[in-house]
């Protein structure tokens, strides 16, 4: 009797499944990846993080200084912001200027909208970068003043005149300036006496009263309460703001006499105007 066979049966092992490559990512990491880079790159992400970053150095830098008078660095001072409109003073202590550069200048909402050039002193002097500083400030759009050192020992009539030879305000320029810093060997009496001689020609002339400049002491010493017509300019540096009586009838404050401007190779005064744009354009030369 023959022994039937048994039909052998050879099982299939089961294919396995192929597994990613090790230290690949998918492809939505890599899309992820390619925008944080991207991104990163951008100029206007880079200024975010930047002015972000400057921002939060500046207000940990100026911690406990009042929230008005803070450092700008570009100018190297600190500058009461509170203001809106600002603008230096320039003599021939400051050489050649390159107004363009001036006009340029700004950091936040500060930039320079006007300036005061030295022209005359006492009955002969002049200063020697006036009528090219005169010239290109207002080729550079800023708004000019011209202003005379007063000299108290000489007289303030000749003074106005000599003055008026020099520059002729035109309109829309600022009003013409006298620095009375000094009594010059002279009394307070004779002093005014001069000065107000010198105010009532150049009125006449210009149809416009000057401005006064003193250094605050000064002003509180020799000339409160005698010129309550004429706005005045004063000096009183690295404050946070202008002591002065309410009833005082000031427009302009230097505050500094170290600001660092572009376009100036040396150090300069730096001034605030009280009021806004219209007080401003109200102000000049008609």
């Amino acid at each position: 009797m023959a022994i039937p066979t048994k039909k052998i049966t050879l099982k299939k092992s089961p294919k396995k499944k192929k597994s990613a490559k090790r230290g690949s990512l998918p492809l939505k990491w890599i899309v992820a990846i390619i925008a944080l880079v991207a991104l990163a790159l951008s100029p206007f992400y880079y200024g975010y993080v930047v002015k972000t970053l400057t921002s939060t150095l500046r207000w940990t830098k100026d911690i406990g200084n009042k929230p008005h008078y803070r450092t700008y660095k570009s100018f190297g001072i600190r500058i009461p912001d509170k203001y809106r409109i600002h603008g230096i003073d320039v003599s021939q202590y400051q050489g050649i200027i390159n107004w363009q550069k001036v006009k340029k200048m700004q950091q936040d909402s500060v930039r320079i909208s006007f300036a005061f050039i030295k022209a005359t002193e006492g009955i002969v002097i002049t200063d020697p970068y006036f009528q090219r500083n005169w010239r290109e400030c207002k080729k550079a759009g800023l708004t000019c003043g011209a202003y005379h050192y007063f000299r108290p020992k000489y007289n303030g009539k000749l003074q106005a005149k000599f003055l008026l030879q020099n520059v002729t305000p035109k309109k829309g320029d600022l009003p013409i300036v006298v620095d009375v810093e000094s009594l010059d060997g002279t009394t307070p009496e004779q002093m005014r006496l001069q000065l107000t001689a010198f105010l009532q020609v150049v009125t006449a002339k210009t149809k416009a009263k000057p401005i006064i400049y003193s250094g605050l002491k000064f002003y509180e010493d020799n000339l409160a309460g005698f010129y309550p017509d004429y706005l005045l300019w004063l000096s009183n540096f690295d404050h946070p703001d202008l002591a002065v009586s309410p009833a005082t009838n000031w427009r302009f404050w230097q505050h500094s006499f170290r600001a660092r401007v572009s376009g100036i190779y040396s150090r300069v005064d730096f001034d605030a105007f009280k009021g806004d744009s219209l007080a401003f354009r109200k102000m000049l030369v008609p």
